[in-house]
């Protein structure tokens, strides 16, 4: 008997091997980044512009849009559409504190003209998406004034999902952080992030009997 049991042991040890192995493998992408085909890229809404580069979050968001429409995978979408996954970027300094500008017109997004699969990609956005900007406990404070920000002193590029309520505010998906990794014309973060995708849907090797 207790031979027998043992060789039971032994046998669903064995068993057991190949399935914690094949869970180890397993994308650390959930399905729903892999099915997305729409993107609404925004600025991080705690993000203020640098008072020496005060378009750098705008460029930053602008250079993300272009370098998705010419991967072809996710259409990056204006706010107030529905979209599968939020983009949230952030540039940084390389300074763990500086000064910046936030309210009012630097804050406005009055159009946008792209040019995307022959055609232009045109719309308009004021601020940061409603639909996306985390909450607040209290009136916001929507006229130019110049406070310092403390953050990340590299740029950021996060992954949210979307068609949810506040998507900022749910745990994020995935998360680049480099110096310049939102700098035209590489873009180095969306290339990351086409390395993640493409690495999770690569077929597993089989496995040794």
């Amino acid at each position: 008997m207790i031979a027998r049991l043992s060789s039971l042991i032994l046998l669903a040890a064995l068993l057991a091997a190949p399935a914690s192995a094949k869970d180890k493998n397993k994308s650390s992408l959930p399905e729903y980044v892999l099915r997305a085909t729409t993107v609404l890229v925004v600025v991080s809404p705690d993000a203020g512009e640098p008072l020496d580069q005060p378009m750098a979050n705008a460029t930053a968001r602008e250079n993300v849009e272009k370098a998705l429409m010419e991967w072809g995978r996710l259409k990056p979408v204006l706010d107030g559409q529905e979209s599968d996954l939020v983009i949230a970027v952030r540039t940084g300094t390389g300074k763990m504190v500086r000064p910046t500008v936030k309210g009012g017109p630097i804050d406005n997004r009055p159009g946008v003209m792209q040019p995307i699969d022959g055609g232009i990609r045109i719309g308009a956005q004021n601020g940061h998406p409603s639909s996306t900007s985390a909450p607040s406990n209290g009136p916001q404070n929507t006229s130019p004034h110049i406070g310092n920000e403390v953050g990340a002193s590299e740029d950021t590029f996060e992954v949210y999902r979307g068609g949810v309520q506040d998507p900022l505010d749910s745990p994020r998906v995935w998360r680049y952080t480099a110096k310049d990794c939102l700098r035209a014309p590489q873009v180095s973060a969306v290339e990351e992030f086409r390395k993640v995708i493409a690495d999770a849907e690569k077929p597993q090797p089989p496995k040794k009997p």
